[in-house]
């Protein structure tokens, strides 16, 4: 048993403007402490002649960088005292996965089901995920960040704690403009540069948004199809399987829980989240070590290898697709959270309500397959 170590829940932090995209680098120190470092004015200069030589248009990089003159303080203070909550997995789930909440998502998910189905059938992504993913990351589309993107990204990347991280993602911001994805007036997130709707740092943007409703730009901004195709597109590429679930939550005695904790090895892996589950094992070992469904019956006799991911006192058997969650942020409360709402969400008929469609998808939609097991 263990307490998981979090950042704010991914809705707070959207509004604190977090990203649930960015990479935890390390710290340089300050540019207080860091004496004889060039002006920004001068840096930026630097910045400029280097996008030129990447290709980026001058007329582009002068709407850009024009209007930038010094570093955001606000960015400057937040990066610098990000606030942390130390929550275990149950009140993680219980201040996520709100009446409020799920009943906001069956709304939104029934406005724009026949777009989500039609993403579903493309890229082999369950709608419920996709829903989860887009209320945990800004409240169904209701907030995404209101910060320039382009000189919150210039400010951390002046800034030595992250530059080189930072520093790349201004670069991809400013191809970004040059592709003609978005205005630059429009070109707007979190302070630390998550943009859209489905909280995509610059580099996610260029490799995962897609342009689903065919209009020649891939909108995570503002338009629905766009989203969904964009979420489903990174967790395809990062592993998603058609066909299979994520996992389910289990019951399992406090002795049994016991013995597996001292028993059974935890996997190895670049973060915590990971290290804190169990190596797969296949759904038979954990029947016999004492695991059953939540209503105390078997689990299911399929061919599958799971890993057991344990609050204080839920547990979870998570199957090979749960990884891809961890992609999108790497804690095991968010990855369970936007899987139980998801399924919240998809548990109940939502209210009838005009659905909003989507053109014809430019892929021929794969064949519906069954969640298992």
């Amino acid at each position: 048993m263990y307490t998981a170590s979090v950042k704010f829940p991914a809705a707070v932090m959207v509004a604190l403007g977090v990203s649930t995209l960015l990479a935890q680098a390390p710290a340089a120190p300050s540019s207080q402490e860091q004496p004889g470092r060039p002006s920004f004015a001068e840096w930026l200069e630097s910045v400029r002649t280097e996008a030129a030589s990447r290709g980026i248009r001058p007329e582009i990089l002068e709407e850009a960088l024009a209007n930038i003159e010094e570093p955001l303080p606000v960015v400057l203070e937040r990066d610098h005292s990000q606030a942390e909550s130390v929550l275990s997995i149950e009140s993680y789930l219980s201040r996520q996965i709100t009446a409020r909440r799920v009943r906001t998502g069956r709304e939104m998910v029934a406005r724009y089901a026949t777009t989500l189905d039609k993403v579903s059938q493309v890229y082999g992504v369950p709608a419920r995920i996709i829903s989860g993913i887009w209320g945990m990351e800004s409240n169904f589309g209701r907030f995404s960040g209101v910060r320039p993107t382009v000189a919150a990204l210039a400010t951390l990347a002046w800034d030595p704690r992250r530059s080189s991280y930072f520093r790349a993602e201004l670069f991809n911001a400013l191809e970004i403009l040059n592709r003609g994805d978005i205005d630059l007036a429009l070109l707007k997130g979190s302070w630390a540069g998550a943009m859209g709707q489905p909280q995509f740092m610059p580099s996610s943007y260029l490799q995962f948004a897609e342009d689903f409703n065919g209009d020649g730009k891939r909108d995570i901004w503002t338009t629905p199809d766009d989203v969904f195709a964009s979420i489903a597109n990174y967790l395809k590429g990062h592993g998603w399987t058609e066909g299979q679930t994520w996992g389910r939550e289990v019951t399992v005695s406090k002795e049994g829980a016991s013995h597996i904790a001292g028993t059974v090895e935890r996997r190895t892996g670049s973060c915590q989240a990971i290290r804190n589950m169990t190596v797969p094992l296949p759904l038979s070992e954990w029947q016999a070590l004492g695991v059953r469904t939540t209503g105390g019956g078997a689990l299911p006799k399929a061919d599958v290898r799971a890993s057991m991911v344990s609050g204080t006192t839920r547990h979870f058997l998570v199957y090979p697709n749960y990884d891809a969650l961890l992609e999108y942020n790497c804690a095991n409360a968010y990855a369970l959270s936007v899987a139980l709402l998801g399924d919240r969400i998809a548990a109940e008929a939502a209210p009838a309500s005009p659905r909003k469609t989507a053109p014809s998808p430019r892929r021929p939609p794969a064949a519906s397959k069954k969640q298992h097991p």
